[in-house]
């Protein structure tokens, strides 16, 4: 599908910027991968006067990836989607992203991005913040803006909580606040995993409104905190954790099976990634995680894959 909007702010408000146009010899395309992320520890503490929950969370990249390509030309932001129907382009974050840095970097060319969708939607993935993240470096690296811009970073938190990782330079990170602050710690070793995707479509909004309701009523809250750099996969699975998981199973049968079926396979950590459905399980190796496939897949019947997690987020290039 292919929609236009325009690329920048009214006429008026163009003019009252002042507009910068690419010299005729800058690279026409760039491309990049937009990985998925994993939340291997998530808390959820009470809401803020602003209406966010204040969170504590560990963010790991992981090989599962859209693909990501932005060509320079025309006057306004166009979209293309491939491999996936994700509704109105005006409301896709990749077509936001760009129109946003064009209007604030004070472009005038517009820009084609071309989307090819791997990363499945409500599966608590960040597949939308990643491209967003992905769209923004590709923008960045054609119209010579730096990726370290204020500019950059602010674009990225107003977008959405998770869309500042995936620039933050690693692929392990605690991000606090709303996700938006962010610590970048060293990388694990490369580590193999399975994750199962069962046939659901999980609302963050309801998520957030399910687990409010679920501690009213119990009278909880959050509870332990997130520790500092973990030192190993060890570390990582001693302390693996979801405020969202026990709500989300119970309205959602199909995780509780997904967690289950990981524990029984062998699996050294079994935990649902951010707002669901998506469930991650930690095995020692390619070959466990290889057979752990097979028998889950035959067992739950829905999609399962071995991934592995990132040792370095990906940059964008000139092509």
């Amino acid at each position: 599908m292919r929609r236009e909007t325009p690329g920048g702010a009214g006429r008026r408000e163009r003019a009252a910027l002042g507009r910068r146009v690419a010299a005729p010899g800058m690279s026409r395309v760039a491309a990049t991968l937009a990985p998925a992320k994993l939340n291997l520890f998530l808390r959820v503490f009470d809401r803020r006067p602003d209406g966010y929950h204040e969170l504590e969370t560990l963010f790991q990249a992981i090989d599962l990836a859209d693909e990501v390509l932005v060509e320079r030309g025309g006057g306004s932001v166009e979209l293309e989607v491939r491999g996936a129907d994700l509704g109105p382009v005006e409301d896709n974050l990749a077509h936001r992203a760009a129109a946003r840095l064009l209007v604030e970097a004070r472009i005038s060319e517009g820009v084609r991005i071309t989307l090819t969708k791997r990363i499945p939607a409500g599966a608590g993935l960040g597949g939308g913040s990643s491209d967003a993240a992905a769209t923004l470096r590709c923008v960045a690296l054609l119209f010579e803006i730096s990726s370290e811009d204020t500019l950059m970073r602010r674009i990225a938190a107003e977008l959405g909580s998770d869309v500042p990782f995936f620039l933050c330079g690693s692929p392990l990170a605690a991000g606090r606040g709303r996700g938006e602050v962010l610590e970048p710690f060293e990388h694990l070793p490369e580590a193999h995993l399975v994750l199962v995707m069962p046939p659901v479509h999980v609302s963050t909004a309801w998520a957030y409104h399910a687990l409010d309701d679920a501690r009213r009523k119990h009278r909880e809250s959050g509870g332990r905190r997130l520790r500092g750099q973990p030192r190993s996969w060890e570390d990582v699975a001693g302390d693996a954790h979801n405020d969202f998981q026990d709500v989300v199973a119970e309205q959602h049968p199909e995780v509780a099976r997904s967690l289950a079926a990981l524990e029984g396979a062998g699996a050294g950590l079994a935990v649902m990634s951010g707002s669901g459905a998506a469930s991650i399980g930690l095995f020692p190796d390619r070959a466990a995680t290889e057979r752990a496939v097979e028998t889950l897949s035959a067992e739950l019947g829905w999609a399962c894959t071995a991934v592995r997690t990132l040792t370095g987020l990906p940059v964008a290039i000139l092509e």
